[in-house]
C-alpha cells in the first residue's frame, strides 16, 4: 500500500540513507528540481532500486489539466539519477540519452509512484529504467530509460 501522509518504511537501509543525502544536496541547486519535485518522498531503496511517490499539484499540469510531459521527463531524469546513487555513488553524472514514452496520464491529486532501476553501472555508463504508475492501481502513466555518462 503506498503512503498518503509522507510516511517512511519501518527499516531504513544504507541506500536509502544515502540516496536521501544525495537528494537533499543536489536539491538546493537545482531550481527546476526544486519547483518539480520538491514534495517527493523517497519511500525506498536498495542497491540499484528506489520507489518514490509524488502527488499531482497544480504546478505539474499541462493546459488541459492532465499530468505534463516535461514533468514526467523530469521525473525519468530524476529517478535515474536516484537509481544510481542507490548504488552508493556520490556522483550520478550527466545524462547522455532520455527516452519517455507517454502511455497514459494523471490528474491533480493522483498519487504517482515511480521505480527507477539501475539497470547496469559501468566503469563509464550507467543504464536505468524507470516507470511512473498510478499508485496502488499500478496502471503505468509512462515509462523510459536513462543512460549517464559517470566517469570522473
Amino acid at each position: 500500500m503506498p503512503p498518503t501522509d509522507g510516511s517512511t518504511p519501518n527499516t531504513v537501509s544504507a541506500e536509502l540513507e544515502h540516496v536521501r543525502r544525495y537528494w537533499a544536496n543536489m536539491k538546493p541547486n537545482s531550481p527546476v528540481y526544486t519547483s518539480l519535485l520538491g514534495d517527493i518522498n523517497i519511500f525506498s531503496a536498495i542497491k540499484g532500486q528506489i520507489i518514490a511517490y509524488l502527488k499531482v499539484l497544480p504546478v505539474h499540469l499541462n493546459s488541459k489539466k492532465t499530468l505534463h510531459g516535461v514533468v514526467s521527463s523530469c521525473i525519468m531524469d530524476w529517478a535515474g539519477g536516484m537509481a544510481i546513487a542507490s548504488t552508493g555513488l556520490d556522483n550520478t553524472g550527466l545524462s547522455t540519452d532520455i527516452h519517455t514514452t507517454f502511455v497514459s496520464t494523471a490528474r491533480e491529486g493522483d498519487l504517482l509512484e515511480i521505480e527507477g532501476k539501475a539497470s547496469k553501472v559501468g566503469a563509464s555508463l550507467a543504464f536505468t529504467t524507470i516507470e511512473i504508475r498510478h499508485a496502488g492501481e499500478r496502471e503505468v502513466v509512462a515509462h523510459g530509460t536513462h543512460t549517464k555518462y559517470i566517469k570522473g
